[in-house]
């Protein structure tokens, strides 16, 4: 049995299952998990002992005497409608009182009141205390209120807190931008070091600013942005910003009309200028800290989650903190890549679903768990062929999983199969047929964090533009993610075969108002027109101009009708056969979809959903899926596309189409759709998976177009 890549967790009141497990499962490390506490025989348990480490959490001593140093979270108060010349907001209205109090610090310099109905800045207000704020107001306009909050209680420890029934000290924020609370954390963390000899990885868990986490006054949660910066947002923060900056950021450029920058809005220039300002304080403040570890000779872990803000591990200043390693939460292929391709640290770890939590180890639920597990493990393994993780592990309490023996024998498997992918790919770059880009407004600083909301959860307004980046991440091509302004700084690099843009109308994923810049669309058009491909999935390229809805409808051979063009007859509606469907059997699966779709005069209507409500020849059906030949480049349309086999298949050949390059498609390809096939050239190997519980044929290609037919076990990999 081969052993080692693996952490799992325990605590001190389950030792001896501890090592019966990490035998069974070859694990090398243990950890502790929120809650509970490592053994102090941990070095005997496993080569490697990571402790969860709290930088501005927990310290409730020091919190408790320094109550004006805790972190605040800026906030806005829900719209309030005005019935008369006078109104008063409950700033605390809707959010949890447990943990959210009101910063009080000097309002009238850094709180704002508007007049939304206007889009207006009120000043004709006051604080009256308590967390209320009077207004001068106009009858039946609504205003709201942006204030900072003070951040009580930590948004993972309540989170779990609330989850796990604990009845346990709840833990405050401490803000670090004081000095005094800044060197308090320093002495922390060394004489933390000192006395915990048996600890040679440290895993923070995270570092300073927790992503935007609160809840509402039933203690639920209300807002839940992975990669949102209101906490980082203090009064100290923002007099920090104005001396480095030269300019006074405002609540508004951060609140941005209860929208708070999210990932879904193009991120304005002042925003851009805060991010950066954040980034910078964080890496510095935390680089300190490392520095301690080090020296103690211990290794230094970042969790991606919880208080990762500023940190953006794509960005300009992360290789600042001088991390060994990164680990995360795996959610599926998307998160594979997002954490395998961090740049800047020695080893990258994946911590595997389920968590070992009541919620889903309870009597009777064994078998959900073991399938929760090889859904998760099944969906990360077609992106870890391309580019896998170093290490993998579980979180939550071992005792209680270990309550189920099946689970227990289930996931030594996967632990043995998991070390076999690692040592037959290494650090050998697979094959790519071709290279695709991703183009949105945020670029490479996001890469294969697009349409996230919360982590990778599920939602129904994303999962039909998520589905492109899960297949993707399993797919025998280089994936790169590429901004609007680099279009605009250094054009489009050479090696690109395909641009995807794909989403909403007016986000940052479609562009909004960066398709109104004549540089960014005529280099595009020049760029297609000279042999290459232009995918657009939902509504890509949109922003309202010159009649049409998709600016490059041209390109794309689709547009959307909004109602202007009813009066000009659309006859393009007959469905052809073509490659990029020759897998397809029954119907193609677009999720939500897309309305209100037709198709140019000249472009391949693929698939089109014509209503039974009709019998016309014109004017009927909305497209779903659309080729178009542009010049001697491509240009495809798809209407949304949700992860499935068959539907990483469709894009698959897509790409290949649009690029040019149906010849080569088969070359490391495997034909059945629900399988996939990835070739090392270093080591000459092929490892051709079978996704799914059945028993597959397929066809195997090798780089060299030579076929051989395959018999695949259930999950089976074949490497050849």
């Amino acid at each position: 049995m081969r052993k080692g890549r693996v952490t799992i967790p325990t605590d001190e009141n389950y030792v001896e299952g501890t090592l019966k497990i990490a035998e069974l499962w070859g694990a090398d490390a243990v950890r502790d998990c929120d809650g509970t506490h490592l053994p102090k025989n941990a070095k005997d348990l496993a080569e490697k002992v990571y402790n969860t480490y709290f930088v501005v959490r927990g310290d409730n001593a020091w919190a408790d005497k320094h109550t004006d140093e805790l972190q605040s979270v800026l906030l806005t108060t829900e719209y309030t409608l005005a019935t008369g010349e006078e109104l008063i907001i409950d700033l605390r209205k809707g959010y949890s009182r447990d943990q959210l109090g009101v910063n009080e610090e000097n309002p009238k310099k850094y709180w704002q009141v508007f007049d939304r109905t206007v889009d207006k800045e009120v000043t004709a207000w006051e604080y009256l205390g308590d967390g209320n704020v009077k207004i001068a107001t106009t009858p039946y306009h609504e205003y709201s209120v942006n204030f900072f909050a003070v951040n009580q209680w930590d948004s993972t420890q309540m989170y779990n807190y609330i989850t796990n029934n604990w009845n346990i000290e709840k833990h405050k924020v401490m803000e670090p931008r004081f000095q005094a609370t800044f060197e308090h954390i320093k002495d922390n963390m060394r004489k933390w070091c000192a006395e915990n000899e048996n600890v040679n990885v440290v895993r923070y868990t995270t570092f300073l600013y927790h992503f935007f986490l609160v809840f509402n006054e039933i203690n639920k949660e209300r807002h839940v942005d992975w990669f949102g910066y209101p906490m980082t947002a203090s009064p100290r923060a923002f007099d920090a910003f104005e001396k480095e900056y030269g300019y006074t950021l405002k609540a508004e450029d951060i609140v941005s009309q209860a929208t708070y920058q999210s990932n879904f809005v193009n991120p304005t220039k002042k925003f851009r200028d805060y991010m950066e300002f954040t980034e910078k304080y964080v890496t510095k403040t935390v680089r300190e800290l490392v520095d301690i570890v080090h020296a103690e000779g211990k290794e230094a872990m970042m969790f991606l989650g919880d208080s990762w803000i500023g940190t953006e591990p794509y960005g300009d200043y992360f290789k600042d903190m001088q991390l060994d390693a990164v680990v995360g939460s795996v959610g599926g292929g998307v998160t594979v890549r997002m954490l395998s391709e961090i740049p800047h640290v020695k080893y990258h770890e994946g911590r595997f679903l389920p968590y070992f939590f009541p919620d889903t180890f309870f009597e009777g639920n064994e078998e959900n768990a073991i399938a929760e597990l090889n859904r998760n493990w099944v969906t990360a393994r077609r992106a870890m062929m391309r580019k896998p993780l170093d290490r993998m592990g579980f979180g939550g309490y071992l005792a209680l999983a270990a309550k189920f023996p099946k689970f227990i024998a289930r996931a030594g498997e996967i632990c043995d199969e998991f070390r076999a992918i690692c040592d037959a790919s290494g650090d050998n770059k697979p094959y790519s047929g071709l290279t695709v880009a991703i183009l949105n407004s945020w670029g490479k600083k996001r890469s294969w964090m697009c349409h996230m909301v919360a982590h990778e959860l599920w939602y129904q307004q994303v999962y039909s533009y998520q589905g492109v980046y899960e297949a993707l991440s399993g797919l025998g091509v280089d994936v790169k993610f590429i901004s609007f302004d680099d279009i605009k700084k250094t054009g489009i690099d050479k090696d690109i075969d395909v641009i995807l843009n794909v989403g909403d109308e007016g986000t940052a994923f479609s562009g909004g108002e960066y398709w109104n810049d004549e540089q960014i669309v005529t280099a595009i058009r020049k760029w297609v027109a000279e042999g290459h491909g232009f995918i657009g999935v939902g509504e890509p390229t949109a922003y309202p101009k010159g009649g049409r809805t998709f600016v490059l409808a041209d390109v794309l051979g689709v547009d959307k009708e909004k109602g202007f063009t009813l009066s000009e007859d659309k006859y393009n509606i007959q469905k052809k056969a073509h490659f990029i469907t020759a897998d397809i059997q029954g119907e193609i699966d677009y999720g939500e979809g897309m309305k209100n779709i037709y198709a140019l005069s000249g472009a391949d209507v693929l698939d089109i959903e014509i209503s039974p409500r009709f019998t016309r020849n014109v004017n009927v059906g909305e497209v779903k899926l659309a080729a178009n030949e542009y010049a001697k480049g491509r240009g495809v349309y798809i209407a949304g596309l949700p992860y499935s086999p068959e539907n990483a298949r469709l894009l698959l050949r897509a790409l290949f189409w649009s690029a040019h390059k149906e010849d080569e498609m088969q070359k490391a390809y495997s034909s059945n759709p629900v399988t996939d096939c990835t070739y090392y050239p270093e080591s000459k190997k092929y490892a051709v998976i079978n996704n799914t519980n059945e028993r597959q044929t397929t066809t195997f290609y090798d780089v060299n177009g030579k076929a051989t037919c395959l018999t695949l076990g259930a999950g089976e990999i074949a490497w050849l």
